[in-house]
């Protein structure tokens, strides 16, 4: 069933940052050879005026194939020039390579606001003047790995119902007194009782004192968390300040791992590719349509994200080869921007293998 969201949420958003590029290409008298979702071979295909619509095997993806995005003597010099990518002007190059991001941020936004109108999960802390929550409780809004809250199988989401030791019981936590109880009882097995979606669990754990004299902790943030429901226009405008909130956030996040990169300190394991976000689905969904739909906003800004990163074969790439063409004032040799972006599409490819071996050795751990 996890796999069936992943691959229905991976088709939405695929499809709306292709569409981008297909409806800005059409628009612009730039003809579009193939639509496909998914990556080669091709499962099933049909060819509707100049354009295949295709249905691929390998669901991690998909293209539109742009006549002159590559170039070559036909595109460049051919009987269809006119109608070639890389003998338009180059605002309307840009347009077309930048319309898929613009798509994923308007489906994020899209997403979000539709939460807002169903009712969002929002903190106590980012509430504007006049709005108020709904079912407010204790959230765990992250867990650090191997700590004891980890390892008792606690997740962020989850919602904080009571904790109790053989001698001593919490059952209205606050964030406040959960700290306190901790502390308190930090040498103690505590039992915990929480909800995940629908359901009561419970587990136990003992915390952890990092070093002599230290509090004790259990490794987990917490944060006050309830619905915040809001009618259409204002939906409409929070969705819009928490999309650019969570873009900002995002590209700050994958700079700073590019950085960290580049110094040789990245680690590799906080990355996660299609394997790892099928059991974040899984989770997601759990918790209730809201928090898949959420998450379905948040990995459409990702991928907006991801393709404006300045790399071959992504658009940002792409965009970085017209901002050169525009300084030095002629167009770079084909031959060398076809290459460079078969190497990079070679590497992400690469990078994906990667990613995927990592998620797969954190499942069977």
């Amino acid at each position: 069933m996890n796999i069936l969201i992943f691959i229905v949420i991976l088709l939405v958003l695929v499809v709306s940052h292709e569409f981008g590029h297909f409806i800005v290409a059409k628009k612009s008298g730039i003809r579009v050879d193939e639509f496909a979702f998914g990556f080669p071979p091709r499962i099933f295909g049909k060819k509707i005026g100049e354009t295949t619509y295709s249905l691929n095997a390998l669901p991690l993806g998909g293209y539109v194939k742009i006549f002159g995005e590559n170039p070559d003597e036909d595109s460049m010099n051919g009987p269809d020039r006119d109608r070639s990518f890389v003998n338009k002007p180059r605002y309307i190059q840009a347009a077309v390579l930048s319309a898929g991001v613009v798509m994923n941020f308007l489906v994020a936004w899209l997403l979000i606001s539709i939460g807002f109108m169903s009712g969002m999960p929002t903190s106590v802390a980012s509430l504007s003047h006049g709005q108020t929550l709904t079912n407010q409780a204790i959230t765990i809004t992250s867990v650090l790995p191997g700590s004891p809250a980890e390892i008792s199988g606690l997740r962020a989401g989850d919602v904080l119902v009571s904790m109790k030791t053989k001698t001593d019981v919490t059952d209205t936590p606050s964030t406040d007194s959960v700290s306190y109880f901790i502390k308190k009882h930090g040498s103690e097995s505590i039992d915990i009782t929480y909800k995940r979606g629908p359901d009561v669990l419970n587990t136990s754990l003992t915390p952890s004192i990092k070093k002599e004299g230290g509090a004790p902790t259990v490794g987990i943030s917490m944060d006050m968390i309830g619905m915040l429901k809001l009618a259409p226009l204002p939906a409409i405008w929070e969705g819009l300040k928490l999309s650019a909130d969570l873009f900002v956030a995002t590209a700050v996040g994958f700079f700073t791992l590019i950085h960290d990169a580049v110094l040789g300190q990245a680690d590799m394991s906080t990355l996660t590719g299609p394997v790892g976000i099928v059991g974040v689905v899984g989770d997601a969904a759990k918790f209730g349509f809201i928090y898949l739909l959420s998450f379905t906003a948040l990995i459409s800004i990702n991928l907006a994200v991801i393709n404006l990163i300045p790399f071959p074969a992504l658009d940002g790439g792409r965009l970085i080869f017209l901002l050169i063409e525009k300084i030095k004032g002629s167009k770079i040799s084909p031959n060398i921007a076809n290459w460079t972006n078969t190497i990079g599409f070679g590497l992400l490819m690469l990078l994906m293998v990667i990613i995927t071996y990592h998620d797969i050795v954190k499942l069977i751990k």
